[in-house]
């Protein structure tokens, strides 16, 4: 039998799409400077190489949550679940359905709608496709610059680890996959009304694949007595990577009734701080 943490207090964080725990730059470093134990989990069709995805679906990502949930929640009295980006989508499907109470719900930049400043005028077309399977499943959707990133220097190194195929993110995902994040974002949009958790919401104004309609829709409809929004306006879609890094895990420290000021790098450079939240140490 599994022994109750009595006391402790876990976070379990959870990536983007064709992402990896990258996503989340110092936020399991800072976490644990504060005291949580963190925990991750390498999402179905990610982790190998893009084509991967071809064999999964939204069930399989919600599933491979849900299972993690579940295996920590009997372990802390407190279990906060964190998500970026379609981490966020799941992150708040699977508190939604598992009637989450103990912990909070972070939810860091969610696409609920696609709509960023630089998201092409025919990405609607992509329903239309969507009917043609084979051809979904061939086409490619390219990361591309900015990279969510407005930070010059993070950019550079982004593009660097690209450059030499480094293991830290996909560089382009099947159009099938799209569908599939599209199918979640479907759900995510139902029974907002069924949380119940205090909630942090935090998007970039600038965000430039999911504008602040995301973030203000979730804050007008999750049920939370204790729903925060905070809008973040020196980044772009990577907040936990970004100009506003710092800021983010400051609130999300604050929201959990700890110090902010734990998010504060201790004895680092900026520039050494920019790498290591960028995965350039790895």
């Amino acid at each position: 039998m599994t022994e109750t943490k009595r006391g402790a207090v876990g976070a379990l964080l959870i990536h983007g799409l064709g992402g990896t725990q990258y996503d989340l730059g110092l936020m399991h470093k800072v976490l644990k400077r504060a005291g949580i134990d963190t925990h991750a989990l390498t999402l179905p069709g990610h982790g190998g190489a893009p084509e991967d995805l071809l064999s999964v679906n939204a069930e399989d990502w919600v599933e491979a949550v849900r299972a993690k949930y579940l295996e920590l929640r009997p372990l802390y009295p407190t279990l906060h679940v964190i998500g970026m980006c379609m981490g966020a989508l799941l992150a708040i499907e699977v508190v939604k359905r598992e009637h989450h109470r103990n912990g909070s719900l972070v939810a860091l930049a969610p696409p609920v709608f696609i709509d960023g400043w630089s998201t092409p005028w025919y990405r609607a077309l992509r329903y239309l496709v969507y009917k043609l399977p084979p051809l979904a499943r061939r086409m490619k959707v390219e990361e591309a610059e900015p990279y969510g990133i407005k930070n010059e220097l993070v950019r550079s190194i982004v593009k660097a680890k690209f450059e030499r195929n480094d293991n830290f993110h996909y560089r382009w995902v099947p159009l099938y996959c799209i569908q599939q994040v599209d199918r979640l974002r479907g759900w995510v949009k139902q029974n907002l009304a069924d949380i119940h958790c205090p909630t942090l919401i935090m998007h970039a104004r600038e965000d430039e694949l999911t504008s602040l309609h995301s973030a203000d829709f979730l804050a007008a409809q999750i049920g939370a007595a204790n729903t925060r929004l905070v809008v973040l306006e020196n980044s772009y879609h990577m907040i936990c990577v970004d100009n506003d890094r710092e800021l983010v895990a400051q609130n999300v420290l604050e929201h959990f009734g700890l110090d902010p000021a734990l998010a504060k790098p201790r004895r680092r450079t900026a520039a050494v701080e920019t790498a290591e939240a960028s995965g350039a140490d790895e």
